[in-house]
């Protein structure tokens, strides 16, 4: 899995676990709902500016979008 398949995967589930919807998070971040989209779709990698600004608005630190996460077996 590479960086940008990590960060969409663990977007999405860090924005459902906060209860937000794509369009809410597109709104905060000032961002298209479309490209919103395409982010967690893993189509187009955020800046590292943005990147941030996913981090703060999530509450959470910028290591845990990019970190995988070990599944148990």
């Amino acid at each position: 899995m590479d960086l940008k398949d990590i960060l969409s995967t663990n977007l999405r589930r860090i924005r459902n676990e906060s209860g937000r919807t794509q369009e809410e998070m597109a709104h905060v971040l000032g961002i298209s709902l479309r490209y919103m989209g395409s982010i967690e779709r893993s189509k187009v990698s955020p800046s590292v500016t943005l990147l941030g600004k996913f981090a703060a608005a999530l509450e959470v630190d910028a290591r845990d979008l990019i970190t995988p996460v070990q599944r148990m077996k």
